[in-house]
């Protein structure tokens, strides 16, 4: 395991509370080394902890675009979409699609408090058949397809993250 890798686990200990009631994880080391446009997110599950780095779709073109067309994705690598502007932040029911995305993917929706509502395992490349989060979500996230199971990820997971990253 990296440096990086146990800063973000043992950021898991020091979790705040921040504007609507969104679960963070706050490190400075983790600041520090998102200096590659990527920040620190860490899956508190009842194996253990799970640390990713994922890239933050912040914008309405960086949500519309996720991760299509890709095919680099990484174990350890994921996008997390949060928040969302066209609701100034607030939960909102989402739906996702996987067109142009070549890879499987897991998305996990994540409410407000930092839990998973729902995991979408192995999601079929290139499909257009919208994947619903069932409640108000404040967050998704992508990872590889397959990657929630391995690790014994599952809903009602704590899910947190840099607050700095918003």
């Amino acid at each position: 395991m990296n440096l990086v890798a146990k800063a973000v686990l043992a950021a898991v200990l020091a979790l705040g509370v921040g504007a609507g009631g969104v679960a963070y994880m706050n490190s400075s080391a983790d600041t520090e080394a998102a200096k590659d446009g990527t920040l620190g997110l860490a899956i508190k599950s009842a194996n253990g902890a799970h640390a990713f780095r994922v890239e933050s779709a912040k914008t309405e073109a960086e949500q519309a675009r996720g991760l299509m067309f890709r095919t680099d994705l990484k174990p350890d690598r994921g996008m997390l979409f949060w928040p969302y502007p066209a609701t100034g932040g607030k939960p909102v029911e989402a739906n996702f699609w996987m067109k142009n995305t070549p890879s499987s993917l897991d998305i996990i929706y994540i409410r407000s408090d930092g839990t998973i509502a729902r995991i979408a395992e192995n999601a079929v490349p290139f499909s257009e058949v919208p994947i619903p989060s069932g409640e108000p979500v404040g967050a998704v996230l992508e990872l590889m397809g397959g990657r929630a199971a391995e690790l014994g990820i599952a809903e009602g997971d704590l899910v947190t993250w840099d607050k700095a990253a918003k």
